[in-house]
């Protein structure tokens, strides 16, 4: 799974193997495939939602503790 993978190309790319799984042309083993290949695409998503949180979690406390000085 490549690391400079963007959040918007990984769900695009889920939403692309969701299209192919619902199609009934798909041989099963392509099928196990595409499957392996959207977890790892969530896992990705679920990540890279992860970070954001972190840093708008780390952009709030230091704009609280900026706050808490300019009162003194």
């Amino acid at each position: 799974m490549p690391k400079n993978i963007t959040f918007e190309q990984a769900v695009t790319r889920l939403e692309e193997i969701a299209e192919l799984l619902e199609s009934e042309d798909i041989a099963l083993d392509e099928s196990i495939k595409l499957y392996e290949e959207g977890m790892k695409m969530a896992k990705v998503c679920s990540e890279r939602l992860k970070e954001a949180r972190q840093k708008i979690t780390e952009l709030s406390n230091a704009e609280d503790e900026d706050g808490a000085d300019s009162d003194d």
